[in-house]
């Protein structure tokens, strides 16, 4: 798997499974709804920010995808924060792990002195586990702060690593 940053063309290969995670209402607190060029202007990010994809490298086939930028602007702008989405057919494979891997070495080597999630949906557990595996600590939690499709409620978690 090869990691770098994502160009223009990407988007095609990036929109399916974006589309399909953020229309699944469980894991981000993206409008469901999100149209091909919404999603583009929130995913596909320039500097201060970057996005990287992870190609396969035998074909070239994108598995997943990151966005990493700064948490807040200002005298909080030393906090980064990232936001990953993976294909479903290649789950489980590591994907995830190298995308948050990649994104802390990319924030430590931007100067930012830690990083921050601020909406790990709760009941997301294998992505709150992997944060975990990779030095995240669960700071908070706001009780019923998200809405699953079938009309429950779930926290939010607020994820915070120093670099």
């Amino acid at each position: 798997m090869l990691i770098r940053d994502a160009e223009p063309g990407d988007w095609a290969a990036i929109w399916p499974f974006f589309h399909e995670i953020a229309a699944a209402g469980r894991t981000y607190t993206y409008p469901t709804d999100l149209t091909s060029e919404q999603g583009r202007a929130m995913w596909m990010l320039t500097a201060p920010g970057r996005t990287v994809v992870a190609v396969d490298e035998t074909t070239g086939a994108v598995l997943g995808s990151a966005k990493m930028n700064p948490n807040h602007m200002g005298p909080a702008s030393h906090i980064a924060s990232a936001s990953y989405m993976v294909a479903a057919e290649h789950r489980g494979r590591g994907v995830g792990r190298a995308l948050g891997e990649h994104s802390i070495a990319w924030a430590r080597a931007e100067g930012y002195r830690a990083m921050q999630f601020n909406a790990v949906v709760q009941t997301n557990t294998a992505a709150v586990a992997l944060w975990h595996s990779l030095g995240f600590t669960t700071v908070g939690t706001l009780p019923e702060a998200y809405r699953l499709p079938d009309g429950s409620f779930t926290g939010l978690h607020i994820m915070h690593r120093h670099l």
